[in-house]
């Protein structure tokens, strides 16, 4: 084959275009070869998703949609990495990042779930949750921080409550990103060795290298048990970074159906003339020194 002709047929694969407002459901059958995409070609792919990202913004705020995304996986697999993504060209307001820390004591006895529904979004938001109430079949059981009763109930409560939730016409989507016990490996020694990247370790990522097939075991269970019509769970092969950022954005994409939101374009006014009174320059004191 060509090389014009090969590189032609991978920036098809990777760049979906955009038809109506709304991305085609990546195919599975393409990208077996998983050759890393140039940097290039991952931002033009990026930057048209991400256009893509705030034409569904608007669609959310004009129908005045409520969506839950989940976003599950092995430490160090690029959830943070995708989640970054996703928000960088969007408003705050809009798409809410979840991230909770351990429970409060407090928090330690209320409903399981009770802290998570309190950030469910209104008309008009996505909410992203960086790790979810899926800790209660990850992290919990195999860290012991819960009964056994406690996880089996919650394997077998957790699909209802996920159909509730779709049944209350909140659109929920649920990833997990998997990576190989190499490629885990790779990233946890640069975040040992590159100072921009030590905050990311803590103690329980190098617990959770140590019990690789603890948490394998887990999450195999976890991913049968709440893996339901309603609200199925979607793999994110995570071994190249940026490969997994398009397919999972491409793929939110897909299955949120959305349309571009009417917008008329305002005229800038005319601005007001300067009072009497009003210094043309206001005399600021402390100005920045301009270094650069």
């Amino acid at each position: 084959m060509k090389k014009g002709n090969q590189k032609s047929r991978k920036k098809e694969r990777i760049l979906h275009q955009a038809d109506k407002g709304s991305f085609r459901r990546p195919d599975p059958t393409k990208g077996a070869d998983r050759v890393k995409m140039s940097r290039k070609e991952y931002e033009a792919a990026m930057a048209n998703l991400q256009v893509e990202l705030v034409r569904l913004q608007e669609w959310v705020r004009y129908k005045g949609l409520r969506v839950v995304v989940v976003f599950e996986g092995r430490d160090a697999a690029g959830k943070g990495g995708v989640i970054k993504r996703i928000t960088e060209r969007v408003s705050p307001r809009v798409f809410r990042v979840v991230a909770l820390a351990a429970p409060t004591e407090r928090e330690r006895t209320q409903l399981y779930l009770q802290r998570y529904i309190a950030h469910f979004p209104a008309a008009g938001e996505v909410v992203l949750f960086d790790r979810s109430w899926y800790n209660r079949a990850g992290v919990e059981p195999v860290m012991g921080f819960c009964t056994p009763k406690e996880y089996e109930t919650f394997l077998t409560n957790a699909p209802g409550f996920e159909n509730w939730i779709v049944e209350q016409g909140i659109i929920l989507v649920k990833y997990f990103f998997a990576v190989s016990q190499q490629e885990q490996k790779r990233r946890f020694l640069r975040r040992i060795n590159d100072p921009l990247r030590q905050w990311k370790l803590s103690p329980m990522d190098i617990e959770s290298y140590r019990r690789w097939w603890d948490y394998t075991a887990a999450y195999d269970r976890m991913l049968a048990a709440t893996d339901t019509p309603a609200a199925p769970w979607y793999i994110v092969k995570a071994d190249i970074k940026r490969h997994a950022r398009l397919n999972c954005i491409a793929h939110l994409l897909s299955v949120i159906p959305y349309r571009r939101a009417p917008f008329e374009k305002p005229d800038l006014p005319k601005r007001k003339r300067r009072s009497a009174g009003i210094p043309e320059m206001p005399c600021y004191k402390n100005w920045v020194p301009e270094v650069y």
